[in-house]
């Protein structure tokens, strides 16, 4: 079976390769892996120690930066190689600074695994949530490398859990140590035999938390929001912006808007902004343009999404209208503040958590989006109640990243890393 999944991934290549034509995000997935282990071999040593972080894209960084860190703090003799498997995660994060190599990851065949392990040659191998390449983990087993999975996420209609799943199983059944999100999770693994799991809880809750203690000034915000009631609408697709627009266009002028779209292109924020019949002004006209007179704000740059949430007295978190899947909503319930979201987000158990306490609403049309903006708005009890559930549900689901970090200790001190 390892054969037969090794000639097919060999064979992808050549399908993604024609499909960079195509599609620009493809491009950069088969560019960007050119001659990543000539790079990596230059800058990694052998006499080098190193832990390497593999995430499948952004929000994954995100979950392991605070494991990240606490590494870099606690064994900073140790350099940190990063690898993604999307380019919307190393296009972005490629020059943080968190890490010593960030890179791609190479395609799993067994020659990059082999070449990849070797040039790496990590202590510890550590993955974010998900993302389980076959090769990678045999080639991490035969070599005697210890692998652990961080704020792991396991669902039944996994292939793991399948009749037909006994390959992956067999590879999943090479990592030392699954720590998992929920319970669900731990008896998942535990059906087919992998008893190795501790639930740590989800290492974002950790991230966000510490982002309270940040300095989030941006007097640009203070300026535009005023005495305003802000509404942060952060990481939105074509089809959340659709149902906002009509409540965007008929609401209150004590009401301003933040848009922070996922997607940054001109053309999109041009076609959204002839669409709003009030006044809108782009960040990047920020130093020019009369903040105080404007109702919508669109934020044409990355990065600043997470400090903007702080001023917001509501958040729309957008990905979860369409099938892109639901953005970070933890950013802003480490703020206090209510969430919307859209209809699709059964794959996110703290959207659901969040949706049964009442601190997140759930919406799928622009007649719903009114309804529970209109209330938010003009209730101000029941806005900041929702606000204040949503901050006690990140303060108290905090500590996944010292529970890693104690069983990384571990290895340490018993010289298995």
């Amino acid at each position: 079976m390892r054969t037969l999944y090794s000639f097919l991934t060999h064979i992808s290549v050549f399908f993604l390769w024609v499909s960079g034509f195509f599609n620009k995000k493809m491009r950069l997935f088969v560019k960007g892996r050119k001659k990543v282990l000539d790079r990596i071999a230059q800058q990694i040593h052998p006499q080098d120690k190193t832990i390497w972080f593999h995430c499948a894209s952004l929000g994954e960084f995100e979950q392991g930066l605070p494991i990240m860190q606490a590494i870099k703090t606690n064994y900073p003799n140790y350099k940190l190689v990063l690898t993604f498997f999307s380019p919307s995660g190393y296009e972005i994060k490629k020059n943080s600074p968190v890490a010593d190599l960030i890179t791609y990851l190479p395609l799993d065949t067994a020659g990059n695994a082999r070449r990849f392990i070797s040039l790496v040659h990590p202590s510890l191998a550590i993955f974010v949530k998900y993302e389980f390449w076959p090769n990678y983990l045999f080639e991490l087993e035969s070599s005697g490398i210890p692998a652990i999975i961080v704020s792991g996420l396991f669902r039944k209609s996994q292939s793991f859990f399948r009749p037909y799943g006994s390959f992956m199983r067999k590879a999943l059944r090479t990592i030392d140590h699954f720590f998992v999100q929920n319970k669900n999770s731990e008896m998942l693994l535990k059906e087919i035999g992998i008893d190795c799991v501790s639930i740590s809880g989800d290492t974002r809750f950790d991230r966000v938390s510490a982002q309270i203690e940040q300095d989030n000034t941006l007097p640009f915000i203070e300026e535009f929001k005023g005495n305003s009631i802000c509404i942060v609408c952060g990481s939105t697709w074509p089809e959340d912006e659709a149902i906002l627009i009509p409540y965007i266009n008929t609401a209150t002028t004590h009401v301003k808007f933040i848009m922070a779209p996922h997607i940054i292109e001109a053309a999109k924020i041009d076609a959204f902004r002839k669409k709003i019949a009030g006044t809108s002004v782009l960040y990047s006209e920020k130093d020019t343009a009369d903040l105080t007179g404007t109702s919508v704000l669109i934020i044409d740059n990355i990065g600043l999404l997470t400090k903007i949430y702080s001023y917001a007295d509501i958040a729309y978190v957008g990905g979860a209208m369409g099938t892109s899947g639901l953005h970070n909503i933890l950013e802003p319930a480490t703020f206090g503040i209510p969430i919307v979201i859209g209809r699709n987000f059964e794959k996110f158990p703290e959207a659901k958590r969040l949706q049964s306490l009442a601190a997140l609403f759930s919406v799928s049309s622009s007649e719903e989006i009114f309804e529970i903006m209109s209330r938010l708005v003009d209730d101000k009890s029941f806005r900041e109640k929702s606000g204040m559930i949503a901050g006690h549900f990140v303060n108290s689901n905090t500590g996944a990243t010292r529970v890693i970090m104690d069983y990384i200790t571990s290895l340490h001190s018993n010289g298995l890393i």
